[in-house]
């Protein structure tokens, strides 16, 4: 046999046993924040972990800061096969699976305990496993917390502070609404130019949790930070279902361990800038404000005519059982 017939034949055993054809496979991963936020503490986790498990079967080529684009394109470039991993925001995941934005209605979990027992019970599973059918492989659900408002505005106590605010959201129905419902103007917008616009006043201000806010330093564009808590907000490892199916049980195995790893690496990252962000904000010269219980339920009674469109969009009967679930 010749050489030549001798690769082609190896080639051809590889891909018979699911394995890649050369001995080292490059994973690109992007995400949308810096090599030192949650999101790059997770990535570097994940590969950490899954390189331990694989040995010299993978390789990883990062792309922090969206080296790849927007959220929506590089989850859409898993879904054609040229980008194989992303950690992404759930702003843009109901436009690929809808009923993951059950998530971000306002007020719907009480703590992050709450919302990590929901995500990773059934009804966070169940809702995970759908990205299978849309050309996606979700791993596992990672976290960025409690989002909250920053603004160049004025401090915002009550819903009438927020009324006009031109707010950066996500492309997300469900907060959408829910800013509409109080009367601000809420502004969709890709991540890569949102600090540009805050720069040039296109906009007034945006919401984020604290993990984002302090990370890209949000702090020397805005002036207000209003610790409103209104939406939990989390996130997810994704992989390419092309790429996912051309592993083998072990890799799929190891993968799924590196996954886990990934969300505890970034669930610490969130729990520990839930307790360090506030001053760290405050000491770069923010003005902060926390809204008491009082109110939040005040926010809560604005946005009473967003609850009946998600009641009508994910049904009454899941809300209750997040907001239930013990």
């Amino acid at each position: 046999m010749t050489f030549n017939l001798r690769v082609l034949a190896a080639a051809g055993t590889f891909a018979a046993l699911g394995l890649p054809a050369l001995a080292e496979t490059e994973i690109k991963i992007g995400y949308a924040l810096a090599p030192d936020s949650h999101y790059g503490v997770a990535a570097a986790k994940f590969e950490e972990v899954l390189l331990a498990e694989t040995g010299d079967q993978f390789s990883f080529k990062h792309f922090p800061s969206s080296g790849l684009g927007g959220e929506r394109e590089v989850i859409e470039g898993l879904q054609l096969g040229t980008v194989e991993a992303t950690i992404v925001s759930s702003g843009t995941l109901a436009n690929f699976v809808g009923d993951t934005g059950v998530f971000d209605i306002p007020f719907l979990f009480r703590d992050l305990s709450h919302a990590r027992a929901v995500l990773d019970g059934p009804i966070g599973q169940e809702i995970l496993a759908k990205f299978d059918a849309v050309g996606l492989h979700g791993l596992a659900w990672g976290e960025q917390g409690f989002r909250h408002i920053t603004n160049n505005r004025n401090a915002i106590e009550t819903p009438a502070d927020v009324e006009g605010l031109k707010i950066r959201t996500m492309e997300n129905p469900v907060h959408l609404a829910a800013f509409n419902a109080m009367g601000a103007a809420p502004t969709p917008m890709a991540w890569p130019e949102v600090i540009s616009s805050l720069q040039q006043g296109v906009i007034d201000g945006q919401e984020n949790p604290l993990s984002v806010i302090v990370s890209v330093k949000l702090d020397e564009v805005q002036e207000y930070l209003t610790l409103s808590g209104h939406v939990y907000s989390p996130a997810m490892l994704l992989v390419s279902k092309p790429f996912w199916d051309g592993l083998n049980d072990e890799q799929k195995a190891a993968f799924e361990k590196a996954a886990a790893a990934g969300v505890e690496a970034m669930r610490g990252y969130v729990d520990n800038v839930e307790t360090s962000g506030v001053e760290t904000l405050k000491e770069r010269g923010m003005k902060v404000n926390a809204l008491s219980a009082e109110e939040k339920a005040k926010f809560q009674e604005a946005i009473a005519s967003a609850y009946e469109g998600y009641y009508e969009t994910y049904g009454k009967d899941l809300v209750d059982s997040i907001v239930n679930f013990e």
